[in-house]
């Protein structure tokens, strides 16, 4: 399954290429068997950024093409799998980091390896106050630089009994390793219909945290990806569209989910990181940018705001948090200027360690709202 989707992803990428010149242009691209898939969410450049493309082409696939049904679409996991060498700059092991033998592991189990994301600005990673940006987009990054030193196009009203954030999630199902132990079932589908087992767990971690500061914070729990994951952000748009309707009050909208990252033999990773003598998940926030197709015309708004988001979590929490990751991407963000998509870790770490992230970026949340006033 996974390697007839990678052959269908890289033609698309390979039609782009020789369309476009490295460059992918608005409209769209006609694959095998005479399917056309929309290319404006992959505007930007391949040459400096071909992980992020690959990675944008497979989640756009997914959702434009169904697969057999919603049980292999489980099997896959989740909707952001991002295959990583075995080892990269970015990457270091973590402190107090353990390691599991192959004496120690059950047979037919595979490894689970815990890495810990950083980034050095230079180059297309950017300064975001005391946090870093990677921005593979075409913006110049003095454009982006510019753009980020403005202030929130919001204003939060802590103590208002109005509701002034909402907490969602697209692909609700999105779980976590189940053990302690460093290796987990190739077969299990790192999905579970258990809210208090997948990403509802933990956007209730940090609703609580923003809830208990004054900051009123209503949580969705509609599992919008089962039992189809295919059109997960049409049917989160719509959610979100009601209750800004019913609650106009409502200034900032976090799409809460969990990234799976994984080594070429399919070996899990678990983004971690130690805060406060307590191992977290790392967190990523995903900004999308528009390349003039897309139906975001606000959106540098948006990246203000991620950007003093990821500022307040590197100040507050330094190593927590990966860098942004600024791209044409859309994700439903063109419904607030306060819209933003958070990964929690990923598949390999543990739920734990992921509801311990969600009480950090609640207390990074909490920290740059009171600020404002």
């Amino acid at each position: 399954m996974r390697k007839r989707r990678l052959k269908n992803i890289l033609f698309l990428l390979l039609s782009t290429l020789l369309c476009g010149g490295g460059v992918l242009a608005a409209g769209s691209v006609r694959l095998a068997g005479g399917q056309l898939l929309d290319t404006a969410v992959f505007a930007g450049s391949l040459l400096h950024s071909p992980a992020a493309a690959l990675t944008a082409a497979q989640q756009v696939w997914e959702d434009e093409h169904p697969v057999a049904g919603a049980e292999e679409d489980q099997r896959e996991g989740s909707g952001f799998w991002t295959t990583v060498p075995a080892q990269t700059e970015e990457e270091s092991a973590p402190q107090n980091a353990s390691e599991t033998t192959a004496a120690e592991m059950p047979q037919g189990m595979l490894p689970v390896e815990e890495t810990t994301y950083a980034s050095e600005v230079g180059g297309i990673y950017l300064a975001a106050g005391a946090g870093v940006l990677k921005n593979v987009t075409q913006l110049p990054a003095a454009e982006v630089a510019a753009e980020i030193g403005q202030p929130l196009p919001f204003s939060i009203e802590v103590g208002s009994s109005e509701p002034q954030v909402l907490i969602m999630h697209t692909h609700t199902t999105e779980s976590y390793r189940t053990g302690e132990e460093l290796w987990c079932d190739p077969d299990y589908p790192f999905r579970s219909t258990d809210n208090s087992q997948n990403m509802v767990a933990v956007g209730a971690e940090i609703a609580a945290v923003l809830n208990d500061a004054g900051i009123v914070t209503l949580q969705d729990t509609t599992q919008h990806d089962y039992p189809s994951y295919n059109g997960s952000y049409d049917r989160s748009k719509v959610t979100v569209e009601r209750y800004l309707e019913q609650y106009p009050s409502i200034k900032v909208v976090l799409d809460i989910h969990r990234d799976a990252i994984q080594r070429e033999n399919g070996s899990p990773v678990s983004a971690v990181a130690t805060v406060g003598g307590k191992q977290a998940a790392q967190v990523m926030i995903i900004c999308g940018a528009d390349d003039g197709t897309m139906g975001m015309p606000n959106y540098k708004q948006n990246l203000r705001f991620a950007a003093a988001l990821q500022d307040r979590l590197a100040t507050l929490f330094p190593g927590f948090a990966r860098p942004v990751l600024f791209d044409y991407r859309n994700y439903n963000q063109q419904l607030t200027t306060g819209s933003l998509l958070i990964e929690v870790g990923s598949h390999g770490n543990t739920l734990e360690e992921a509801k311990y992230a969600g009480q950090l970026v609640g207390r990074a949340l909490v920290s740059l709202f009171a600020g404002q006033g």
